[in-house]
């Protein structure tokens, strides 16, 4: 697997400076969270500029995933905790889905002071077709694995992932 050059130049920086002639299996330690992280960051930009042919970003994708199932809609504060967003990313967030016709915003019928979300005829063909697209494409990448393969992938990526500081907490 090809590193990008920013985990190249540091891994050279490392055998460089002898710190992996004191430690060898650190070089190959770092080497594989570099492959990690460049599979990670190679899904991601695939991700993105599959989502941009459509004038999406995650962000706005996540918001039409979720109110897909929901034709009565949701309110801004519901749709920021269920993304994980602040209420600030999720006014922009909307500001743009609105602007570009995918969404728009109503008032409630029960109480006229909050707002509801609701995807538009755009946004609910865009969301009934992306969301299964992007899915399959997802699991496309992992298809040629065996079930033996992924689950111990699976295994190891949770061993890794309790070394971080998040996995630990």
């Amino acid at each position: 697997m090809k590193l990008e050059q920013k985990y190249t130049a540091l891994l050279d920086d490392v055998q460089r400076r002898a710190l992996g002639a004191a430690m060898p299996e650190a070089i190959g330690h770092l080497r594989l969270c570099f492959e990690v992280l460049g599979l990670a960051s190679a899904i991601d930009g695939d991700c993105a500029m599959r989502l941009g042919r459509h004038g999406l970003s995650e962000g706005k994708f996540v918001l039409l995933f979720l109110l897909r199932d929901v034709p009565q809609g949701l309110s801004p504060h519901e749709l920021a905790e269920r993304a994980g967003v602040t209420r600030g990313t999720i006014t922009g967030l909307l500001d743009g889905l609105e602007r570009d016709g995918f969404l728009a915003r109503h008032a409630d019928q029960a109480d006229r002071r909050k707002l509801l979300v609701r995807l538009s005829a755009k946004g609910t063909t865009a969301a009934a077709t992306l969301v299964d697209e992007h899915a399959q494409w997802i699991a496309s990448l992992f298809a040629d694995f065996t079930p033996e393969e992924m689950h111990v992938l699976s295994s190891l990526l949770e061993k890794a992932w309790r070394k971080t500081d998040r996995g630990a907490a």
